[in-house]
C-alpha cells in the first residue's frame, strides 16, 4: 500500500469568502468515509449556519467546484482527493425539530435520528430511515430508499441553497423524485426537509424499526468498511431481477481486486478488507458491471456516488 500523503499545493483558500464557519485546506476525508479511503479536499468547509452557507455561495468564484458530503456512507472518494471546496454540515445543520405540520430536519441530520424522533411522537411511515446509514441531505438528493419506501413518500417540501446563495423552498413536485434521483440541479444544495407521515402507535412503530434493523444485520455486511448498496436495481431487466441477483448469477460473489472484495453476505456491497485503495474498489465495481453486461446485456448503474480524481502516478 502506498501511504504517501497527497496534498493540493495551490492557494485556493485565498480566493474564498471570509466566512464565520471553518475553511480547512487539505481537509482529510478518508477517515470520514465509510470505506476509509480517499484523498483530501482541496478545501473543506464547515458552515456555521444557513446564513454563513448562503454568504459563502454568493461570494465563491463560479469556476471553483463545490461538492457536498453528508455521512459519506454511500460515497467513494477517489485517491487523488477532491478539487475545489467540499462542504460538510456540522451540528447547526443537523437538527431535527418537531413542528405542528410534521418534522423539519436539517440536511446534516442522521436518518436514524429522524426515524427515532418520528417513533417517539407517533408518526409512522418513516421507519425505513432507520435502515439507511446516511443524512437527510443525501437522502433528498438521491431519493434514497429501503424496505419498500423512499424519500419521495415522506417529503412535503425542502429548502435549498442555489449556487448564487439564494435560499428557496421547493415542493415535492418541484424536486421531481424518481428512482434514486431527483431533477434538482447538481449545484443546488439541500439544506432542510419538511417530512410528513401518518399518526401511529409508538410501540408498533418501534417494533417495525427493530424488524428492519434485524433484517439489515442478518443480510448486510454491517461492521465492515463498505459503502452500502453499490448499484441501483435495473429497470430494464425483463425478469425483474435485482442488482444483487445479476451480480450473483454473473459469478461475482466474493471476487477480489487487491484488498477490495465483493461481499459474500450481500453481493451488491463492496468491502475494503484491509488497506484497499479507492482505485481497487472502483476497478472491482467496474469489473462487476462488465461481467453483468457481458452475461445479461444489462448495464448496472452506480448507486454509490464517486467523487474526486484518481491519484496521479509518479513521473
Amino acid at each position: 500500500m502506498d501511504t504517501t500523503e497527497i496534498f493540493f499545493d495551490n492557494n485556493l483558500i485565498d480566493r474564498l469568502p471570509d466566512v464565520r464557519g471553518k475553511l480547512i485546506p487539505n481537509g482529510k476525508l478518508a477517515d470520514q468515509s465509510w470505506f476509509r479511503v480517499g484523498g483530501p479536499a482541496e478545501v473543506l468547509y464547515r458552515p456555521a449556519d444557513v446564513e454563513d452557507l448562503a454568504f459563502f455561495l454568493a461570494g465563491c468564484p463560479k469556476d471553483i467546484p463545490i461538492t457536498v458530503l453528508g455521512a459519506a456512507s454511500n460515497v467513494l472518494i477517489r485517491d487523488g482527493g477532491v478539487p475545489g471546496v467540499v462542504i460538510r454540515f456540522g451540528p447547526t445543520l443537523s437538527y431535527v425539530h418537531v413542528e405542528s405540520d410534521g418534522i423539519h430536519a436539517g440536511a446534516g441530520a442522521i436518518d436514524l435520528n429522524v426515524a427515532r424522533t418520528a417513533q417517539n411522537i407517533g408518526i409512522t411511515g418513516m421507519e425505513f430511515l432507520c435502515g439507511i446509514p446516511g443524512t437527510i441531505g443525501g437522502g433528498l438528493r438521491m431519493n434514497a430508499g429501503a424496505y419498500g419506501r423512499e424519500f419521495k413518500d415522506i417529503v412535503f417540501m425542502a429548502k435549498v441553497a442555489e449556487r448564487d446563495g439564494t435560499i428557496k423552498t421547493l415542493t415535492a413536485e418541484q424536486i421531481g423524485f424518481s428512482y434514486r434521483a431527483t431533477k434538482v440541479p447538481k449545484d443546488t444544495i439541500f439544506i432542510e426537509a419538511h417530512l410528513v407521515g401518518e399518526a401511529g402507535d409508538p410501540d408498533i412503530i418501534a417494533a417495525h424499526m427493530r424488524e428492519i434493523q434485524k433484517s439489515k444485520h442478518e443480510t448486510q455486511p454491517i461492521g465492515e468498511k463498505t459503502g452500502g448498496s453499490t448499484f441501483a436495481n435495473p429497470e430494464n431487466d425483463p425478469k425483474g431481477r435485482k442488482a444483487w441477483q445479476l451480480i450473483e448469477e454473473a459469478g461475482c460473489r466474493g471476487m477480489k481486486i487487491g484488498q477490495a472484495k465483493v461481499s459474500e453476505k450481500h453481493c451488491n456491497f463492496l468491502i475494503n478488507t484491509g488497506y484497499a485503495t479507492a482505485e481497487d474498489l472502483e476497478k472491482l465495481g467496474e469489473e462487476v458491471r462488465r461481467r453483468v453486461f457481458e452475461k445479461f446485456g444489462i448495464e448496472l448503474r452506480w448507486e454509490i456516488k464517486r467523487i474526486g480524481v484518481a491519484k496521479k502516478s509518479p513521473a
